[in-house]
Formats: structure tokens, C-alpha cells, sequence
């Protein structure tokens, strides 16, 4: 597969998920996978990295998660949403 393709599989995956969930569009959003692979590609090729396109797509996703858990606790969205997560999923919690 080519180079181009393998990386716009998941910016363009993200897309087509954030407008069915949404119903929305977010530039910014769509751009940031690309400009990191942009980043990551350009680092593995500094470093002469081999399999470059695989490490890229893997990099990227791991930077994402963590970038999304540190964020999440910063935020911290598990008080923010606790009560919607007890009526949506039926929570039992023990009171202390």
C-alpha cells in the first residue's frame, strides 16, 4: 500500500465517525492526525528509523491516548459525569 493511503485511512475514518456521531465537521480536528504524522514521519526520517510508516501510524496513536487521558484528568470528567454515567449504565456506588 502506498504511503499516502496508509495515512489518511485514520484521519479520514476519524472524520467519517465524528459526522455520524456529531453530525458535525471540525477542521482542526481532521488536520491534527496529519500534521502529526507530518511531525513523526519527518523525526523517523531524521533518525533513519526503519519501517518508518509503521511506527508513524503507531506513534501517532499513542501520542493521542495519552494526550486524551491526560485531559481527561486534568478536566477531571469522572466527577463532571459521574451522575450521567450512573443513569445511563444503572451504577451502583457504596456509599463511604
Amino acid at each position: 500500500m502506498s504511503q499516502f493511503l496508509l495515512y489518511s485511512i485514520t484521519p479520514l475514518s476519524g472524520f467519517l465517525k465524528n459526522y455520524v456521531k456529531y453530525k458535525r465537521v471540525n477542521a482542526l480536528v481532521f488536520v491534527r492526525t496529519p500534521v502529526l504524522y507530518l511531525l513523526i514521519d519527518t523525526v523517523m526520517r531524521r533518525y533513519k528509523v526503519n519501517n518508518i510508516i509503521m511506527w508513524t501510524l503507531i506513534l501517532e496513536r499513542w501520542f493521542f491516548f495519552g494526550y486524551k487521558i491526560l485531559i481527561a484528568y486534568i478536566c477531571d470528567y469522572y466527577h463532571k459525569r459521574k451522575q450521567k454515567y450512573i443513569q445511563k449504565y444503572n451504577l451502583k456506588y457504596k456509599v463511604e
